[in-house]
């Protein structure tokens, strides 16, 4: 099942039909919001507001952890995380959509992973998969993240945009900073140097959870403003969500076309399946 988690200023996703709000309780807490069960086209999908209903979770305090295992509980076995970005490439517009391929990860706060040996919490499996046998292990886990996005994932999202004939860039590496301030302009300039192409706060730790699930994940960035001191001017949160708001047409169509066109993650060309096998302690 395809999983979609909405950020900065998508809170719904339009033209889907809601079947039910799920509340689900994880060995980590709560999500962000109540799962919304949807179905499109006859395919049922998840959808899952990554800051809450109301924009009450910061990006440094979102349950990521309680978001993904909720997802993954419900049955999702592939997720797109729908990211509001600030432009680092030159090339990048405001509107354009990015699918990333590469991170930088600058967060401070946050967790990483699920299995924190001894740390971690008590759980009984319920469905005995490899991910919930580990954690009841209290078991130790290297994942490896050296192409942390799902490949067969981003291909589709690409041919996706490129069927709606939306301007995109395939390719480029996401700056994940803790937040919740913005950067500064000379925090942007080194991120410049070290080859990042966008800038935001919530897909790092998001896509490592997911590796971390074996779920094959892909990050969907819109580019909703330049980043600090490319503009030349002070940067908003209202510029933010206007632009988001701006292009949930646009979402919609991706959103719609992507479900039509996926038939599970069965025969797929990509790793994400397998990214448990030798990484346990």
């Amino acid at each position: 099942m395809l999983a979609f988690i909405g950020g900065s200023g998508l809170y719904d996703l339009p033209g889907l039909e809601i079947l039910e709000e799920v509340e689900v309780e994880t060995p980590f807490g709560k999500p962000s919001a109540p799962v919304v069960r949807a179905r499109a086209g006859g395919k049922e999908v998840l959808f899952l507001a990554r800051h809450g209903k109301n924009h009450e979770y910061p990006p440094h305090r979102v349950p990521y952890r309680a978001n993904l295992w909720a997802l993954a509980e419900l049955g999702a076995t592939a997720v797109v995380g729908i990211n509001a970005v600030g432009g680092i490439d030159p090339l990048l517009r405001p509107g354009d959509f990015v699918v990333v391929d590469q991170f930088l990860d600058f967060t401070k706060s946050r967790p990483q992973t699920f299995y924190e040996g001894k740390f971690s919490p008590d759980y009984e499996p319920k469905k005995g998969k490899k991910h919930e046998l580990l954690l009841a292990q209290k078991k130790v886990v290297h994942v490896d993240v050296s192409h942390p996005f799902c490949s067969e994932l981003r291909r589709l999202l690409a041919a996706v945009l490129e069927e709606e004939n939306l301007r995109y860039h395939l390719g480029g590496t996401y700056a994940a900073t803790e937040g919740p301030r913005l950067e500064s302009a000379a925090e942007i300039r080194a991120l410049a140097l070290l080859g990042a192409a966008v800038v935001g706060m919530t897909m790092v730790p998001e896509v490592v959870l997911a590796r971390e699930l074996q779920l094959h994940y892909a990050g969907l960035c819109v580019v909703t403003n330049p980043a600090a001191g490319i503009a030349g001017r002070r940067l908003t949160s209202e510029e933010v969500v206007s632009m988001m708001k701006r292009k949930e047409e646009e979402i919609k169509r991706v959103v719609l076309r992507l479900v039509e066109r996926f038939e599970g993650t069965s025969g797929w060309n990509c790793d994400c399946g397998r990214t448990l096998e030798g990484a346990e302690i």
